[in-house]
């Protein structure tokens, strides 16, 4: 009786062989999962590269509008605040700072805490 016992669980241990080809199925799946999260990875970053550049770009338009609005009402911009002005990335100081500069008499009216 113990001979049957022994001799049914050897026939459900898998062969060598049987082994071999399973570990291989596991690898190549394992293989393709990796290359699929890689390019997942990498279309991320390419989508977070262009909307970072598009931002970057809306932000640069946004202060050159600003710039624009003061030359033609005729406001003097000292290097300094040309500076401040080009280097802003919030787009909301940005339109702020557009729609003052629209009806500002001077350049402290427009930039906060011009100093």
């Amino acid at each position: 009786m113990h001979n049957r016992s022994d001799q049914f669980s050897k026939n459900l241990e898998p062969t060598t062989d049987e082994e071999d080809d399973v570990s291989a199925e596991i690898r190549a799946w394992f293989e393709d999962y990796k290359q699929q999260l890689r390019a997942e990875a990498q279309k991320e970053g390419r989508n977070e590269g262009r909307n970072e550049g598009r931002n970057e770009g809306r932000a640069e338009e946004a202060a050159r509008a600003v710039l624009i609005a003061l030359r033609v009402r005729g406001i003097a911009v000292p290097d300094v605040a040309r500076e401040r002005i080009l280097a802003e990335k919030n787009p909301e100081t940005l339109e702020r700072w557009l729609e003052r500069a629209i009806v500002a008499a001077s350049l402290a009216e427009v930039l906060d805490d011009l100093s």
